[in-house]
């Protein structure tokens, strides 16, 4: 008897009210997708969502939050994170976010109120003997007519830079030396800064500048001391104010004027491996001025540029050189601060080199014994830091060439 074979029919029920919804969400979903596109492009480059935005609200996390994050995946991680504090409140970050307001930054309650207050919108990225938010590195432009009716410079100040002035103890012969080889360009963006002991009977010190007895001297001891440690350098010598001037710019092109000179300086000499723009902060004597074991030095101030792609490097440089400054001449180095933003310039020339400092050379009332003395502190921390790079280079090509 043979048995029939039973047809097994798969049968699948398709409810219309269920697939007209799903195709309705579908299309909604795609048309909710065109409209938020379309009102991002739209919107002003400025309120736009860009990879900065992004950045921005990342900054705000502490790294010890994205390191128990990371643990939280990779056991690799977890050892680290243990001894982690973690310091993470969505609530201030939210107040931030919505208001630009930074509960433990004063100056975010009155940053878009006042004019003009961008401009002290540096930022702490290692804070220095004494550093806080009350005490930024700060320059102010030179009233208009302060060059035009200059002071007497104070030629008693003036004298200790004289080159046939013997030194007490000169120093003995650097061990190693870059030869004719010059690593090292020196330049004065704002190069009419001056301190108040070289202008005989000014002390106002929104007038401390003049054409000659100016900042540029700091330039030519920090030359002679990198010398002395035999790293060859070039101090440039062009007026950028007096340019500014001739082509009717404001005070605000100081940069652009002083790039020009930069990148002919580097495309000159392949040579140069470090940039130096030397500033003067506006700050009085009692935040500018270190003494050490009876010697006093004019505190330093590292700033480092944010809008350019060389910032990473070029904080790590400086960081390196505070670091050195705190080991051997403890207090010297004010910190690393950093600026920029879409309110300020940001970039100060540092995007043409990933060894680029702008270092701010003690306040209006340092006299020249003790800029001369921080310029020799700067060589000698700069030189240790320059040979260990230069040996590390050295290594890396000789494995190349194996």
């Amino acid at each position: 008897m043979k048995r029939r074979k039973k047809n097994r029919h798969l049968v699948v029920a398709v409810h219309a009210g269920t697939f007209i919804k799903s195709g309705f969400a579908f299309i909604s979903g795609l048309l909710l997708i065109f409209i938020i596109t379309g009102a991002l492009t739209s919107l002003r480059p400025e309120l736009r969502l860009s990879s900065s935005s992004i950045n921005g609200v990342a900054a705000e996390i502490p790294g010890s939050s994205f390191l128990l994050l990371l643990a939280s995946e990779n056991k690799y991680f977890a050892a680290g994170a243990k001894d982690q504090e973690i310091n993470f409140h969505l609530s201030s970050i939210m107040l931030k976010l919505a208001t630009s307001i930074n509960l433990e930054d004063p100056r975010s309650f009155l940053g878009r109120e006042l004019p003009g207050f961008s401009q002290f919108d540096t930022e702490i990225l290692v804070a220095g003997e004494g550093t806080d938010y009350t005490n930024m590195p700060y320059e102010s432009a030179p009233p208009a007519d302060v060059l035009e009716k200059e002071k007497e410079a104070n030629l008693a100040e003036l004298e200790q830079i004289n080159p046939e002035k013997k030194e007490e103890s000169p120093k003995e012969t650097p061990k190693q030396t870059t030869g004719d080889r010059k690593v090292v360009y020196i330049y004065n963006t704002h190069n009419t800064e001056s301190y108040l002991p070289l202008l005989k009977g000014e002390t106002d010190p929104n007038r401390a500048f003049h054409s000659k007895a100016n900042v540029t001297l700091v330039s030519d001891m920090l030359g002679k001391s990198l010398k002395a440690e035999g790293l060859g350098s070039e101090v440039e010598k062009k007026d950028f104010q007096a340019s500014l001037n001739k082509k009717g710019w404001n005070y605000t092109r100081s940069y652009e004027e002083s790039r020009s000179a930069v990148r002919e300086a580097l495309a000159a000499n392949k040579e140069f491996a470090y940039t130096i723009d030397i500033h003067r902060d506006v700050k009085r004597l009692n935040g500018t001025l270190k003494e050490i074991n009876g010697k006093k030095y004019a505190k330093v101030a590292f700033i480092v540029g944010t809008n350019n792609s060389s910032f990473s490097k070029n904080h790590q440089v400086a960081t390196e050189l505070h670091k050195l400054l705190e080991k051997k001449y403890k207090g010297v180095s004010r910190g690393v601060f950093k600026q920029g933003g879409s309110r300020n310039n940001g970039v100060y020339n540092q995007d043409l080199s990933q060894n680029a400092l702008l270092i701010e050379f003690g306040g209006v009332d340092n006299n020249l014994e003790q800029l001369r003395n921080s310029a020799d502190a700067i060589a000698d921390v700069f030189s240790e830091m320059y040979w260990d790079a230069d040996k590390v280079n050295t290594k890396a090509n000789e494995k190349v060439k194996q």
